[in-house]
């Protein structure tokens, strides 16, 4: 949680007497240099760090808190997001009676299977550094449904929430009336993230889809930088069996005459993609080619990097995430905002290196390799599929040295299970299958007889329960005096990790 800006506290100092003082302690040195210092000091008190927030507990307040619970009882009464009717008729339905809120500000779409996340908060910190209001909307969210919508590298507050979906309830039931199904619970949400935008203002949105593209309720903005994380299989009984296939449905938001940022991609997915870029005239820059990750090294809390842009090489960035996925997520990120800015085509300049640097050394993405605890560690990861399964393992292969990894697994039903519980199997000494609390869970029983056959019966423990899961998980891994070196993993489903994070006291 980040701290509060002096201005939010009651004994805050005059901000003018806050910079007299930075002043006074500089003046041994050169007193232009102090003065120029002082203000960015000052500056960076006053606006607190890009990233605020990134999992906002409960309301404190009781009202608050029952009315936020009310709208959310609201909008889990329609369809959840996994029942679809792939059509954008009813967002632009919407958006026509509400008067096209997402059309009061430019925008960056952000698609492809994994990454996306992670991406928009790295994208959404460069903006901010860049002193640009920003809109975030991001899914599915960890703990909280504020998290979707966050204005300024924070969650939006829950009173705001409350009253953006208020002002546009009557709307929604306009539409729900002359439409032959209702808005579904992330259509409404798109609709409260467009409308919260264009209230706030935003200078830029930066949007990730729901699935696929062309009919993913979020596209219905014309973004002028569209940019495709790494394609792998997912939502195969939605988007396609095939990666050339999903790239078609994620292809969709690819606007006339954009900029696409294309993340490294399967050859029959990148072929796609180009191809949907000539017909629509749109400027494609690749990830190897025209950007991409010079260099990295493992650093104490997350990685330094050296990555290349449209602009130039950027040197000594830290980034406090673990994971090579995660540095070629920067690449993208930073190239994305390049292309915002007009660099690589109409200009041939780099952005300011202190800005960079500073905005990546302040990104989050919790439940992404996220540690929760200490002796023994505990980390958490919302891989969900087995692509996200092998940048995790990769990832925390590399960046832990554990003498003995546990993992905790619970997934949902329509998953390839099998295939991400391969991705874990050569870095979990034992597994501890268990569920989440949601209908669209796996039944433990189910995923335990999986698991037995990818791990064998004597590596697999069942716990129906996961608060039981996270015991049974740190008892073994304090087993054979290994305390220290021993660690474990939360994964298989945003809503595990959302889960045990509420139940490991981070909420």
């Amino acid at each position: 949680m980040s701290e509060p800006r002096p201005s939010d506290r009651h004994d805050a100092p005059d901000p003018d007497d806050t910079f007299e003082e930075i002043v006074d302690e500089a003046t041994q040195r050169d007193p232009d240099l102090a003065v120029i210092e002082a203000g960015s000091r000052t500056l960076r008190a006053h606006s607190g760090q890009p990233q605020g927030e990134a999992v906002p507990a409960r309301p404190a307040d009781p009202e608050t808190d029952k009315a936020l619970r009310a709208v959310e009882q609201e909008l889990a009464g329609r369809w959840g997001e996994t029942k679809l009717e792939p059509s954008v008729t009813r967002i632009a339905a919407l958006m026509d009676v509400l008067g096209e809120p997402q059309r009061a500000y430019p925008s960056i779409h952000i698609t492809g299977t994994n990454g996306k996340t992670s991406t928009a908060r790295m994208i959404e910190a460069l903006l901010n550094a860049f002193e640009l209001r920003t809109g975030r909307y991001t899914s599915p969210h960890v703990q909280s449904i504020t998290e979707r919508i966050s204005l300024d590298g924070s969650p939006i507050e829950p009173e705001r929430f409350i009253e953006t979906y208020e002002d546009i309830k009557p709307y929604v039931e306009m539409v729900d009336a002359q439409q032959p199904y209702r808005l579904s619970f992330f259509e409404v949400l798109t609709g409260m993230a467009y409308a919260a935008f264009a209230d706030a203002p935003v200078d830029v949105a930066v949007v990730e889809v729901g699935m696929g593209g062309t009919w993913d309720a979020t596209n219905v903005i014309d973004s002028t930088v569209a940019v495709v994380t790494p394609i792998s299989l997912d939502h195969t009984d939605r988007l396609g069996t095939t990666p050339a296939e999903i790239a078609g449905e994620k292809a969709g938001v690819i606007k006339q005459g954009a900029t696409v940022i294309l993340a490294q991609q399967p050859v029959d997915a990148a072929q796609v993609m180009l191809k949907k870029a000539v017909e629509v005239d749109a400027t494609v820059a690749r990830e190897g080619m025209e950007f991409g990750v010079t260099s990295r090294e493992i650093a104490v809390g997350g990685q330094l990097l050296t990555l290349r842009g449209l602009g130039g090489e950027y040197t000594d960035i830290f980034l406090p995430l673990y994971g090579a996925h995660q540095a070629h997520n920067a690449a993208v990120a930073l190239s994305a905002v390049e292309a915002f800015f007009g660099i690589g085509a109409e200009q041939a300049r780099s952005l300011d290196i202190d800005a960079i640097r500073k905005a990546f050394a302040s990104v989050l993405s919790p439940g992404r390799l996220e540690v929760v605890r200490s002796s023994p560690t505990v980390v958490l990861d919302a891989a969900h599929n087995p692509a996200g399964a092998k940048a995790a393992a990769d990832g925390i292969s590399e960046a832990f040295s554990f003498s003995r990894l546990i993992g905790v697994v619970g997934t949902s039903g329509d998953k390839d299970v099998r295939g991400l519980l391969e991705a874990f199997e050569p870095i979990f000494a034992e597994i501890v299958v268990t569920q989440n609390s949601t209908p669209r869970a796996m039944d433990v029983d189910e995923l335990a007889a999986i698991a037995v056959e990818v791990f064998g019966d004597d590596r697999v423990q069942v716990e129906p329960r996961l608060d039981d899961a996270l015991e049974a998980a740190i008892t073994l891994a304090e087993e054979e005096d290994e305390y220290a070196g021993a660690g474990v993993l939360v994964t298989g489903s945003v809503i595990t990790v959302g889960e045990a994070r509420l139940l490991l006291g981070r909420g």
